[in-house]
């Protein structure tokens, strides 16, 4: 359903489920068009109390009369298709879109860029628009993580630039009709919608042939996935970057630190500075090429985005340092896929130095973690310690026989404790002054960082 965002001036949005990080971003875009919102979620929160102060009309729970008066409905793929509101919005016969078509709409009068990828996105996107902002070109932003330096996921910008990430969970990033695109790898995920890895393929091949033929799509040459993904595109401005040789921005010197990395960067054969990140790993590196390729091939300076680059403060969930105890230190990262699981665990190696690696793991969703169940283990195996907690359903029903257990049985430094509360005391027993604590998956084990955290303060004082 494409709609310009012209057609929603003078109109009220209501959505479904307005708390959730993206939805609320949205609709405070929304409102800064002084386009009229309301909206319900399932609970109170801050969000909502936010929200409301910016002049949205939010209530903390489903009511089928609280659609009554909307123009267009907007609803989370987290709301079920019986919710009351949904149902009452069929009843009236009104527009009703999914964040994906919303965000499109959002972003119909600026030059948008999508960034898309198995892996990387949401870094990827905040390193773009830091990049964007240190040139002053202050874009529009709508981001699946919090931008440290702001402290927000989703703004509109003076300029006419939009980043967006392009989230290919379930095939909705087709709908965004972008004016350029950043696609960082191309892997299987997401097998509660994606059946084999042809289908991911398939969804991108989709995506690809969306975006604008004045545009460009920027690929990482070093991912086969990224790359294939190229050769097949016909009739699109091509930009590769990566430590590739023959990649238009290519990246070499690198040095990876325990903190942070530094990298020199040539631009189509011509050195143009070099690139210095408060970020760990070679694969923000990566992040950091994609950005600026993008950036040069829309003509930014270099000097400026390099600038910005250097600035770059992280983003919430994203190799995140909670807290350091008595020289321990506690980082949550989002990783849930194995080889998001492996380069965060090399990156938390380099940034232990000779201290141990202490994880706590939650797999995310029974279908990722069957059919990905060897690869876990031998992932978590990077690390000294690791502690499995159960596996976090999200919507699914559990799947007889697939357990975190099962992770740990292939494993020699794993310990099976479901249990929150026996599994924070087990780390908190264990961990020594230099040892790094990681927190790791897209459910809620991020709730854990504050408790370990406060145990060892108790432990060593």
């Amino acid at each position: 359903m494409a709609i310009e965002l012209s057609a929603w001036k003078g109109k009220r949005l209501h959505f479904i489920g307005i708390g959730g990080a993206g939805m609320s971003g949205l609709a405070r875009i929304a409102l800064s068009h002084a386009i009229t919102v309301s909206g319900s979620d399932a609970k109170d929160s801050t969000v909502l109390s936010a929200l409301g102060a910016l002049g949205a009309e939010v209530n903390p729970v489903h009511l089928a009369s609280q659609v009554d008066g909307a123009d267009f409905v907007i609803y989370s793929t987290a709301i079920s298709q019986n919710n009351v509101e949904l149902a009452r919005a069929r009843e009236l016969s009104l527009p009703i879109l999914t964040r994906a078509q919303a965000l499109a709409t959002l972003m119909s009068d600026s030059r948008s860029i999508a960034v898309a990828g198995t892996h990387g996105k949401t870094t990827t996107s905040s390193m773009l628009t830091v990049a964007f902002q240190a040139c002053g070109l202050d874009p529009s932003f709508a981001i699946g993580g919090t931008l440290t330096s702001s402290g927000s996921n989703a703004h509109r910008g003076t300029g006419d630039l939009f980043v967006a990430e392009a989230d290919e969970s379930d095939g909705s990033f087709i709908e965004y009709r972008p004016f350029a695109a950043i696609v960082t790898n191309v892997e299987h995920d997401h097998v509660d919608y994606f059946a084999t890895e042809a289908d991911v393929t398939q969804a991108f091949a989709d995506f690809a042939a969306t975006i604008s033929k004045d545009g460009y799509l920027v690929y990482c040459a070093d991912d086969s996935g990224s790359a294939h993904l190229a050769s097949s595109v016909i009739g699109l401005n091509l930009i590769s970057y990566g430590t590739s040789v023959g990649a238009d921005l290519f990246i070499d010197s690198i040095n990876l630190l325990p903190m942070g990395s530094t990298a020199r960067v040539l631009w189509k054969g011509r050195a143009i500075g070099n690139v210095s990140l408060k970020v760990p790993g070679l694969h923000n590196v990566l992040n950091a090429g994609a950005a600026l390729a993008m950036g040069l091939a829309l003509g930014a300076p270099a000097a400026e985005m390099l600038n910005g680059l250097a600035s770059f403060q992280g983003t919430g969930r994203r190799f995140e340092l909670k807290g350091t105890v008595h020289g321990i230190r506690i980082i949550d990262d989002y990783g849930h896929h194995p080889t998001e699981v492996a380069v965060t665990l090399a990156a938390a190696k380099r940034y232990a130095g000779d201290g141990r690696l202490i994880v706590i793991f939650q797999p995310h969703r029974y279908s990722r973690t069957k059919a990905f169940m060897s690869q876990f283990a031998t992932a978590l195996s990077a690390a000294d310690e690791v502690v499995l907690l159960e596996v976090y359903a999200a919507s699914e029903v559990p799947i007889p026989g697939i357990t975190s257990e099962s992770i740990v049985e292939q494993m020699t430094n794993g310990h099976f404790i479901p249990n929150f509360f026996e599994a924070s005391e087990w780390v908190i027993a264990q961990a020594k002054p230099g040892d790094v604590i990681v927190t790791l998956g897209a459910g809620d084990v991020n709730s854990l960082a504050p408790i370990i955290s406060d145990g060892l303060t108790r432990r060593f004082n």
